[in-house]
């Protein structure tokens, strides 16, 4: 892109009302890079930060960029949030994203690098080893790793390998003795997924990682044999894997099938990047470069000091050796609404009273436990669940297995859409369908986002249901980590909502209206939109007014466009927005009374809530639905009213405990970018990742937002 073009690109992005959906993005995981570089932490957290940023950025071009390719090589008219056209955009897409590649690798090779050996360990290379060493390494390899090699070989003879997603690659170009040039020959030798990373010997005083990829060039001779190797090049490609079933033409086919289909066609999508180690063939890459369509933007160098494919680091991450260099988080607190967690049976306590968990700060075992009582319990008629994302060994799994085999009825609405987890979704999903359970396999034309789950249970001759209503996925190892929000309740108006809801997911049900719940695909964005214009009314009123909201994303034009309205009408809008952020904050005449933060730390914050003042008569939502066009027209999603007093202030008091955060905050400018918030020169720090542990009833029952 050349400057002129540039200068007009940025012109027409910034003139625009709206910010773009995938260069907000990556802002976002700009943040994310910026914890890998925070001087406080140590090199495993810094090494964990820029792992995640590449295992981001490898699922940003996957779905992201697939989906613009989509567009591109299908002729289709697509306009960005930014006014451009599909090439513009994707021009100026691979250019925030060389550049972003740029700043990663520059802090591996300089900060990263060189303070490896004072902690312990250090990436090397095979020729570093000692002689006894080189020579266990040598074994290791002619037993473990050669039987698993397969050079594919390409010419006017065989057709072109199918290189997989992600895996790294050695493409040789080899030359038969006597023979021209033009008569060379390139082969792909690919690594298995199933190898370890790194090669790791174990010294006393230090581990040294050889990555695996120098295991196999310093005997990549022994493949072959009596040829002359003209160049060893190292690369990794990253296929398009969007695809939407919603959009399936064939509504009526087998959806199982259709699903295992669409998972083989991510092994097969068309390239969209190409990360290269530098001093490559540019034969090679020219041969490339032709045989997928892919210009020279898509291509990512990477200096041979450094690494493809940060993602492995992980492994040296999770070194048990090194288990104590890792912050270790305090252990979580009762809930303010159960203090007895753990000593009473929670049966009794919810048909007292509500309880509102806050995760990780509190443990997900209240919600595991009820599942699990109920499985036994036989007095439990029914439990029914909607599943997006489960842990490897889900205790949930186990206890609807265990109650099916108890004879009560279980339904379970197993999303086999939610990404990346299809496979597994599946197959746990057929382990509950085998033992009698009802299972839903999500529901064509939606994904099925909601979390909910309901237990009928028969009690001293009457019934009483148990609700579970919730921000995250019931997750017992996500929710170590992410930041979420759970009520259980036996709340009559809430139990009515939620089954009918089920009735909706199950059967063929419409019900007129809900009293506590909104729900996706139906009424949320409308609902929202009412409740925006109410606070724009009483602000042109002289009312009280106030809107804030936390959620992951912000994407939805008519809810941008409702909230720029609000602030035209004097409403204070405060908005805590993980990730995507379409909405421009701070521009003269449209928004200035918007503020805009984003909270990236060691947690991952994935709860939703939303609070309107209206006039003192507050509105208190949480949920599972981001403000994005998918999650109002394409998914099935829910907010719950939170009515009870001290729960409805412990949602207020995550807001404001959001909006004092001077730790793991950023501000968000008008022109989309961002800037780290700071503690003043007579303010302490304020980490909400630290104080969410130290609360107390009492200063909950005083937050106000107004």
């Amino acid at each position: 892109m050349n400057i002129a073009a540039k200068d007009k690109y940025e012109g027409v992005i910034n003139s625009s009302d709206l910010v773009s959906r995938d260069l907000s993005w990556l802002k976002f995981n700009e943040r994310v890079f910026d914890q890998s570089k925070k001087e406080n932490r140590s090199i495993f957290e810094k090494l964990k930060f820029l792992a995640i940023t590449a295992s981001n950025l490898d699922e940003f071009f996957m779905i992201r960029v697939g989906s613009l390719y989509n567009y591109l090589d299908y002729d289709k008219e697509r306009v960005d949030y930014s006014g451009l056209r599909e090439e513009p955009f994707k021009m100026k897409l691979m250019l925030e994203c060389q550049e972003f590649h740029k700043k990663q690798q520059a802090h591996f090779q300089k900060n990263l690098l060189p303070n490896m050996s004072e902690s312990g360990f250090i990436l090397s290379n095979v020729k570093n080893l000692t002689p006894d060493e080189q020579e266990y390494i040598r074994a290791y390899f002619n037993k473990a790793i050669y039987p698993m090699l397969t050079p594919m070989v390409y010419d006017g003879y065989r057709t072109f390998p199918i290189l997989m997603n992600k895996l790294l690659v050695f493409g040789v170009v080899t030359l038969a003795p006597g023979e021209k040039k033009e008569n060379r020959k390139l082969s792909f030798v690919q690594i298995p997924a199933n190898i370890p990373r790194f090669f790791e010997v174990e010294r006393e005083d230090v581990v040294i990682y050889i990555p695996i990829e120098e295991v196999i060039r310093e005997n990549l001779i022994s493949l072959f044999r009596n040829v002359n190797i003209e160049s060893v090049n190292l690369f990794r490609i990253t296929r398009n894997g969007d695809f939407t079933l919603e959009e399936s033409e064939d509504m009526d086919a087998n959806f199982l099938e259709e699903v295992k289909r669409k998972l083989n066609e991510r092994k097969t999508g068309r390239v969209v990047r190409i990360e290269i180690e530098e001093g490559y063939s540019k034969w090679m890459i020219n041969l490339l470069k032709e045989r997928w369509n892919i210009q020279d933007d898509s291509i990512f160098k990477v200096e041979k000091r450094s690494m493809l494919d940060f993602t492995g680091l992980w492994q040296v991450i999770g070194n048990k050796r090194f288990k104590d260099r890792l912050p270790q988080m305090p252990s979580p607190v009762h809930p303010l609404s159960y203090p007895e967690e753990g000593t009473e049976d929670i049966f009794q306590v919810l048909k007292n009273r509500d309880i509102l968990l806050h995760h990780p700060y509190n443990n997900i075992d209240p919600i595991l436990d009820l599942v699990e009582k109920a499985a036994e319990d036989n007095n439990v008629m029914a439990i029914k669940m909607t599943i997006y994302r489960l842990a490897s060994d889900s205790r949930i799994t186990k206890a609807l297995l265990r109650a099916a085999e108890n004879g009560k009825h279980v339904s379970v609405l197993f999303e086999v859409k939610a990404r990346f987890d299809e496979e597994n979704n599946i197959r746990e999903a057929k382990k509950l369908q085998k033992a009698g359970c009802f299972v839903i396999y999500g529901i064509s034309n939606v994904k099925t986002h909601t979390k909910l789950m309901l237990i009928v249970k028969k009690d001293e001759n009457k019934i009483t249901r148990y609700v579970h209503l919730g921000t995250g996925n019931y997750n017992e190892d996500t929710a170590r980590l992410y930041t979420d929000i759970g009520l259980l309740t036996t709340n009559e108006v809430l139990a009515n909502d939620v089954s009918e809801f089920f009735n909706v997911i199950t059967g063929h049900s419409i019900p007129d209206t809900y009293e506590s719940l909104i729900t996706a695909p139906r009424d949320m964005r409308n609902q929202l939109i009412d409740y925006i214009e109410q606070e724009s009314e009483n602000a042109r009123n002289g009312l009280p007014s106030g809107i804030f909201i936390k959620v992951n994303s912000l994407e939805d034009s008519e809810i941008i466009y409702a909230l720029y309205r609000a602030s035209q009408s004097g409403v204070p809008v405060k908005l805590i927005i993980r990730g995507i952020c379409c909405l421009r904050p701070g521009r003269e005449g449209l928004s200035e009374n918007i503020e805009v933060l984003s909270i990236v730390g060691d947690f991952l914050e994935h709860s939703r809530i939303y609070h309107f003042h209206n006039n003192g008569k507050t509105r208190t939502y949480a949920g599972s639905a981001d403000m994005m066009v998918r999650s109002f027209d394409k998914r099935l999603e829910s907010l719950f009213k939170v009515d009870a007093p001290l729960l409805e202030k412990q949602l207020m008091n995550i807001i404001s405990f959001n909006l004092r955060d001077n730790v793991n905050s950023y501000t968000m400018q008008e022109d989309g970018t961002y800037i780290p918030k700071v503690p003043k020169e007579d303010e302490e720090e304020f980490n909400i990742h630290k104080e969410f542990f130290n609360l107390n009833v009492d200063e909950v029952m005083e937050v106000k937002l107004i």
